[in-house]
C-alpha cells in the first residue's frame, strides 16, 4: 500500500501495488506516478490540497454504515446468493475464485464447508464442498506450497497455483489450518490431515519465539548467495535443474537404474533451463529456475519408475530432506518479528483446533504456551496491546505500546474460546468473555450498531471506519459476529445474540447483495439461524476419558455445537453452574468414566459411556 500525503498528513492519492515498469502490467509505474504527482503538486499546491480534501470528506461520506430501517435478519436469501456468487467467481480447471493473481481466501472455504456441515444432503451443498476440496488439492499440490520447507506463499501469480509471491504469512497459515480440517473432517482423507500438520511445522519451526509468541512474516526476497550485493524473489526456494541433479545423484533404491533425482525431477517438474513462465518473472529473477509443482500423483510417479506407492513415498521424502539440509545453507529471508496480537490469536486458536481434531498434544501445548504469551506480554489492565517485538537475546520488546484494535480483540476472542473447546479450561472462556466485553466498551458503535476499527479519543485516525469486507483477513466484525454467535448460548447472554444481530442488521444490504463480499459474516448468519446443541461432558478433569471424549467432538462436524463441562472442579464447574443452574442434575460418574449427553435447550437423550457412543449419537440428527 503506497498513499501520499500533503506535509498536514492529508492523503491526496494511493494504491496497493504499482510495478517498476508498465511493460506487462498495463498500469502507470511507480516512477510514472511520482513525477504526475510531484508535477501537479508544484503546479498548483492549494489546488491539490483542495482535492485531498475533497477525498477525505467523500471517504468519511461513504465509510458512516448504518443499518437500514426496518431491515430484518439475512436468511435464505443470502446463503443462495453467496453460493451463487462463489460459482460464478469459482475457476474449475484449477481452483480457487480468481484467474490469477490467485489468492488463497480461506474466508470463501470456510463458508461453503459451514454450509455443506449444515446440509449435506443439499446439491448446491454439495457443489460447494467440491469446489472447496478441488482449491485445496490443487493447493497443496502448487509451488504455493513450499513442498521442502512447509507452509504456503501468500498468493500465486498464475491460475495454476504455480509461480508464488514467495512470502509466507502467519494469518495465511492459521487459516489455511482450518481449511485444511475442514477438509479432512468433511472428507476423512488423511491428506488434509498431513497438510495441516506440515503447516504447523512450519510455524513452529521458523515462526515461533522462544517465549511462545509468532513472528508475522518471512520475507519473499533474499541473497542468492552469500556474497551477492541483491537479493532476489524466491532464491530461498528455487532449484535449479543442475543442483537437484547434483545434490540427489544417488540411486532411487539400491541397485535401481534411475537416481533419486530422475524421480524427483519428474514428480516435481523440475526441468533443465526451468520450469517458470517468463511472463510470470517479470524481472527475471527466476530464470532457470524451478518453482516445485506436482503435476501427477505419488502413484503415477511410482508406475513410472516401477516403484510401489511406498517405495516412490519414500524415495521422495528423503529426498526432499536433502534439499531441505542443503537450503538451510542459504542465505535466510528477512524474518519479520513483529508480534501481532490479532495473529497470534489465529494462529493459537488454529495450533488449538489441531490439536483437539487430530488429538495430538504437542499442538495443543504449543496453543497454550502461546496463549500464556498474550497474557503475560500483551494483556495489561484488562486491554490487549497490538504487537510485540522480538530483542535483543530474544527478550519481548512492546516498542511503543500500541493499542489493540478490534481484530486483535476479535481474534484474540476466538482463540481463547478454541482453546477453552479444546482443554474445557474454563479459565479461557473467562478471558474470552472478559475480552469480548472490552471490545464492546472500546469499539461498539453506541449511536448506532457494529464495531469500529479503532478506539475513539486517537486524533491521528482520520477516519473512524467499520470494515465491511473480509479480504485476506476476514473483518473484524465478521469475525465478531461468529464469536458472538458461539458465545451466547455458552454464557447464557442475550446481550451477546442482540450485538450479533446488530451487526447483520447493520451488513443487511451487503450480506444481500454482495454477500461473496463478507462471507466470514455469512458463516456465522448460518449459525445464529440454526438452535445450537449442548454437548455435556461429565466427567473428572484432565482425565484420559475426558480427553478422547472431547476429541471425539471434534472429530464430528458440528458448527453449532456448544460444549461444556460438568465436573466437581470447583473453578470451572462453578462457573458454568451459575450460567446454567440446570446443569446441577448432571454430575461425574466416578473418578475415571466421562459421561456424555447430547441435547436441546437441555432436553438430553440417555448419556453415552465411550468415544465411539458418542461419534454414533452425534450422527443422528437432533429433530430425531
Amino acid at each position: 500500500m503506497s498513499v501520499w500525503l500533503t506535509p498536514e498528513l492529508t492523503p491526496v492519492f494511493g494504491g496497493t501495488y504499482f510495478p517498476p515498469s508498465d511493460r506487462y502490467f498495463g498500469q502507470p509505474s511507480f516512477p510514472q506516478i511520482l513525477v504526475s504527482l510531484a508535477s501537479q503538486w508544484q503546479e498548483n499546491e492549494e489546488k491539490f490540497k483542495e482535492s485531498g480534501s475533497k477525498i477525505l470528506e467523500v471517504l468519511d461520506r461513504t465509510s458512516r454504515l448504518s443499518a437500514p430501517r426496518g431491515s430484518g435478519l439475512p436468511a435464505d436469501e443470502a446463503f443462495a446468493r453467496c453460493l451463487a456468487q462463489l460459482s460464478r467467481s469459482y475457476e474449475p480447471e484449477y481452483g480457487g475464485f480468481s484467474e490469477s493473481p490467485k489468492f488463497p481466501q480461506p474466508a470463501n472455504l470456510t463458508f461453503l464447508f459451514t454450509y455443506n456441515a449444515l446440509f449435506p444432503q443439499l446439491d448446491d451443498a454439495k457443489h460447494g464442498l467440491k469446489m472447496s476440496l478441488h482449491t485445496l488439492d490443487k493447493m497443496d499440490q502448487g509451488g504455493i506450497h513450499d513442498h521442502v520447507a512447509q507452509g504456503f506463499a501468500r498468493y500465486s501469480t498464475d491460475k495454476q497455483w504455480h509461480v508464488p509471491h514467495f512470502e509466507k504469512m502467519l494469518y495465511d497459515q492459521a487459516q489455511l489450518v482450518h481449511a485444511y480440517l475442514d477438509a479432512f473432517l468433511a472428507s476423512g482423507r488423511p491428506r488434509y490431515a498431513e497438510v495441516v500438520r506440515d503447516i504447523l511445522t512450519y510455524v513452529m519451526r521458523d515462526l515461533s519465539h522462544p517465549s511462545g509468541g509468532f513472528y508475522s512474516a518471512e520475507d519473499a526476497d533474499s541473497l542468492p548467495e552469500p556474497n551477492s550485493e541483491h537479493k532476489r524473489e524466491g532464491a530461498f526456494c528455487v532449484w535449479s535443474h543442475e543442483e537437484v541433479t547434483r545434490l540427489l545423484s544417488g540411486p532411487v533404491t539400491p541397485g535401481h537404474k534411475s537416481t533419486l533425482a530422475e524421480v524427483f525431477c519428474h514428480h516435481y517438474s523440475v526441468a533443465d533451463g526451468g520450469n517458470v513462465n517468463p511472463y510470470q518473472d517479470p524481472h527475471d529473477e527466476l530464470k532457470n529456475q524451478n518453482v516445485l509443482i506436482e503435476h501427477g500423483t505419488v502413484e503415477e510417479t511410482g508406475r513410472e519408475f516401477g516403484l510401489s506407492l511406498e517405495q516412490c513415498e519414500a524415495a521422495l521424502e528423503r529426498a526432499r530432506v536433502i534439499l531441505f539440509e542443503a537450503r538451510r545453507q542459504r542465505p535466510r529471508p528477512h524474518l519479520d518479528d513483529k508480534m501481532i496480537t490479532a495473529w497470534n490469536g489465529m494462529m493459537l486458536g488454529a495450533m488449538a483446533r489441531a490439536g483437539a481434531v487430530l488429538g495430538e498434544v504437542k499442538y495443543t501445548q504449543r496453543a497454550l504456551e502461546a496463549a500464556n504469551f498474550i497474557k503475560t506480554n500483551m494483556y495489561h489492565d484488562g486491554k490487549l496491546l497490538r504487537a510485540a517485538y522480538s530483542g535483543p537475546e530474544n527478550q519481548v520488546s512492546l516498542g511503543s505500546s500500541i493499542a489493540g484494535f478490534v481484530d486483535d480483540y476479535a481474534w484474540m476472542v476466538r482463540g481463547f474460546l478454541n482453546m477453552y473447546e479444546t482443554t474445557l479450561d474454563c479459565e479461557w472462556l473467562v478471558l474470552a468473555e472478559q475480552l469480548q466485553d472490552k471490545q464492546d466498551e472500546l469499539f461498539w458503535d453506541k449511536k448506532g450498531t457494529g464495531y469500529f476499527m479503532t478506539q475513539s479519543g486517537d486524533d491521528s485516525i482520520l477516519l473512524r471506519i467499520k470494515e465491511d469486507q473480509d479480504g485476506a483477513e476476514p473483518s473484524g466484525n465478521s469475525v465478531s459476529a461468529g464469536n458472538l454467535v458461539r458465545l451466547a448460548p455458552l454464557l447464557a447472554r442475550p446481550d451477546f445474540t442482540e450485538k450479533a444481530e446488530g451487526i447483520f442488521r447493520l451488513f443487511y444490504e451487503r450480506l444481500c447483495k454482495i454477500p461473496i463480499a463478507l462471507p466470514e459474516m455469512n458463516a456465522a448468519l448460518l449459525l445464529y439461524h440454526q438452535p445450537p446443541t449442548q454437548i455435556i461432558l461429565a466427567g473428572k478433569k484432565d482425565s484420559d476419558s475426558l480427553r478422547q471424549m472431547i476429541q471425539a467432538v471434534h472429530r464430528e462436524t458440528l458448527p453449532c455445537r456448544v460444549l461444556m463441562l460438568v465436573t466437581d472442579s470447583e473453578d470451572c464447574g462453578a462457573f458454568i453452574r451459575e450460567r446454567h443452574p440446570s446443569l446441577a442434575r448432571y454430575r461425574p460418574k466416578g473418578e475415571e468414566d466421562t459421561l456424555a449427553y447430547v441435547c436441546r435447550d437441555f432436553s438430553c437423550q440417555l448419556p453415552v459411556n465411550t468415544p465411539d457412543l458418542l461419534k454414533e449419537r452425534l450422527k443422528i440428527p437432533m429433530s430425531q
